[in-house]
């Protein structure tokens, strides 16, 4: 029997089958176009593991790299050869880390997040309609400069839709 921080996933068809063995370190809600593209939706939902807390157990997924826009590094996309279904990012800039995509869990709603494990980013590419909410932070781009130093949030206090965020600083 999978313990609770056990977890299993997979693709649509089933070809693709894989576990993670702990609690995500943190959740990403990103915003970006590549992620709107990957996902085909307004954002991508990213529990973000330590590596070793991934394991594939069936299947061999195909890789597309991409290089980011933002820190010009690789992104590898991992995605099910037959069905397309995009389970997990691994990245050259955060070695040693992989993002998962929540929707490819058997239950995407089995982990949790908080104000201080959990954020939005890339709200510049946001769909203007989307609505932010309080309680997290919120980033115009990603969190960190492309050397890893750590950027401030924009602070909300109330939920607010994109369009009405003042992202221009």
């Amino acid at each position: 029997m999978p313990s609770a921080s056990e977890n299993h996933g997979g693709c649509l068809c089933g070809a693709i089958r894989y576990r993670v063995t702990t609690p995500p370190m943190r959740v990403s809600f990103c915003h970006c176009r590549f992620c709107q593209k990957v996902t085909g939706t307004a954002y991508a939902v990213e529990p973000i593991f330590e590596e070793s807390a991934f394991e594939l157990l069936q299947g061999t997924p195909k890789s597309h790299d991409h290089v980011s826009e933002g820190s010009g590094k690789v992104i590898t996309l991992h995605f099910c050869p037959d069905c397309g279904s995009p389970i997990r990012y691994t990245f050259e800039r955060f070695a040693g880390v992989t993002g998962v995509m929540a929707g490819s869990f058997d239950d995407p709603n089995w982990f949790g997040w908080t104000e201080e494990s959990a954020k939005h980013i890339f709200l510049s590419a946001a769909r203007p309609e989307t609505m932010i909410p309080t309680g997290l932070p919120v980033f115009v781009q990603h969190a960190t400069t492309p050397d890893g130093a750590p950027l401030e949030p924009l602070s909300l206090e109330r939920p607010t839709a994109v369009r009405d965020l003042n992202l221009s600083g």
